[in-house]
């Protein structure tokens, strides 16, 4: 995929538990991972790739630090996933102007969102 000038295409968080956030993604996304030595592993879904290096801090909204948020149609589902994956939800689903969300943790620490703009009907509120 060519580059875009001036665009985010690259994303890089901090998790103690390297192993276990690698684990996580892996089978809530199915995301590949290329691993760096024993302290980096970084994936290349697109348009945005992830990286992750071993350092015992974390991403919170709540501290100031930016929210990755992913889209998905169907959020209750999406939840279930976070969950079974190893996941802690930090805020169930709530509604907001234009859409629905949840908050989630990684086995890091590390904050995270799913945002919908479809209701648990499977109907658009964006209508």
């Amino acid at each position: 995929m060519e580059q875009q000038r001036e665009q985010i295409n690259y994303v890089e968080y901090a998790a103690e538990q390297l192993e276990e956030t690698k684990r996580f993604f892996e089978q809530l996304l199915d995301w590949h991972f290329t691993e760096w030595g024993t302290d980096y592993i970084d994936t290349h879904p697109q348009p945005i790739s992830l990286g992750f290096y071993r350092a015992p801090l974390t991403s919170k909204s709540e501290q100031g630090a930016a929210l990755l948020t992913f889209y998905s149609p169907t959020l209750e589902r999406s939840q279930e996933r976070v969950i079974e994956a190893g996941g802690t939800i930090t805020k169930p689903i709530f509604s907001f102007p234009g859409g629905r969300r949840f908050h989630f943790c990684e086995p890091s620490g590390n904050e995270f969102a799913i945002w919908s703009d479809v209701d648990a009907t499977g109907t658009s509120l964006s209508d």
